[in-house]
C-alpha cells in the first residue's frame, strides 16, 4: 500500500495503460479520478472506447476497495476537464498523483500524412496532457506535494518510423515535462515521463495492423527500429503501470525531470 488514502487523476482510463495505472494505483491505496472521452478518436484506426469501457474501469477500481469518480470529458476540453477535476478533487477530498496518459497514434508513410493527421495527433498527445497538467497541478501546488506522470512512448526517446505526428507528439510531452518540473519543483511537485515499448492494449485493434503494414512497405528495412533487446513482442500494461505508480510513490522522493523507460530496451536497439 505505497500511496494509501492518496487521490490519482488518470486520463485515458477507460481501458488499455490508463485502466492499468488506475487499477494499479487503486491495488496500492489510491481513489481514483478516471477520465476518458468514451467516443470516437478522430482520425485513428483503431476501436474507440465506449461508456461501458469506462464503467468497468471504475467498477475495477472499487473491487480494489477504492472509491473512483468517473469523468467523460476531451482532454481537449480545458474548461470541460477542468470542471470535471475540481469535481473530483471536492468528492475525494484532495489530489495527489496526476497521469496524463490520453492519447492517439495514427501510423502513415511520411508522404501520407495529411494535416488533419498531424492536427489531431498534437491536439490530443500535447495539448490534452497540458490541459490534463493545467487541471491538476493547482491542486498539488495547493498541497505542495504532488507526483505528475506524462506518458511518453519510446518514440519520445528515439524516432520510430512511419509515425511523424505521433513521435513529434512523444518528444514535445518529454521537453513539456521538464520544463514543468522545473517550475513546480519549489512547490514540492514533481514531474517525469515513462517511455514504453509497443503493449499489449485495444489500439492494435481494427485497421491498426493494416495501416501499420501499409506504412511498413514503404521501406521494409525501417520494421527492425521496432525491436526489443528483450525477445518480446509487446508488455502487459500493468507491467509499466507498476513504472507509474513508483514515479507515484515515496520510493521515487527525489526523482523529477526524468524519464523512465519500461521499454523492453527497444530504444537501445
Amino acid at each position: 500500500m505505497r500511496i494509501e488514502a492518496t487521490v490519482a487523476l488518470v486520463t485515458g482510463a477507460a481501458r488499455g495503460l490508463g485502466r492499468a495505472c488506475a487499477v494499479r494505483l487503486a491495488a496500492e491505496g489510491a481513489d481514483v479520478i478516471a477520465v476518458d472521452v468514451c467516443g470516437p478518436l478522430p482520425g485513428v484506426d483503431y476501436d474507440s472506447a465506449e461508456p461501458s469501457d469506462l464503467d468497468e474501469t471504475v467498477a475495477l477500481v472499487e473491487k480494489e476497495g477504492r472509491r473512483a469518480v468517473r469523468v467523460q470529458v476531451d482532454v481537449r476540453d480545458l474548461d470541460g476537464l477542468r470542471a470535471g477535476v475540481d469535481d473530483g478533487v471536492s468528492r475525494l477530498g484532495r489530489l495527489d498523483t496526476v497521469v496524463a496518459n490520453a492519447g492517439i497514434c495514427i501510423p502513415r508513410a511520411w508522404d501520407a500524412v495529411t494535416p488533419e493527421i498531424l492536427r489531431d495527433t498534437l491536439d490530443v498527445n500535447v495539448v490534452g496532457v497540458w490541459n490534463t497538467v493545467m487541471a491538476g497541478a493547482p491542486h498539488l501546488v495547493e498541497r505542495g506535494a504532488g507526483s505528475i506522470v506524462v506518458i511518453s512512448s519510446a518514440a519520445g526517446l528515439k524516432v520510430q518510423p512511419f509515425m511523424v505526428p505521433y513521435t513529434t507528439s512523444k518528444f514535445a510531452v518529454r521537453g513539456m515535462a521538464k520544463a514543468f518540473a522545473v517550475e513546480l519543483g519549489r512547490h514540492g511537485v514533481r514531474v517525469n515521463t515513462v517511455h514504453p515499448t509497443g503493449m499489449t492494449t485495444p489500439m492494435g485493434t481494427g485497421e491498426m495492423q493494416s495501416a501499420l503494414g501499409t506504412a511498413m512497405a514503404t521501406d521494409p528495412r525501417l520494421g527492425g527500429m521496432f525491436t526489443n533487446l528483450i525477445p518480446v513482442q509487446a508488455v502487459d500494461p500493468d507491467d509499466v503501470a507498476r513504472s507509474v505508480l513508483f514515479l507515484a510513490s515515496d520510493d521515487s522522493r527525489y526523482v523529477t525531470g526524468h524519464e523512465l523507460a519500461p521499454d523492453a530496451g527497444v530504444t537501445e536497439f
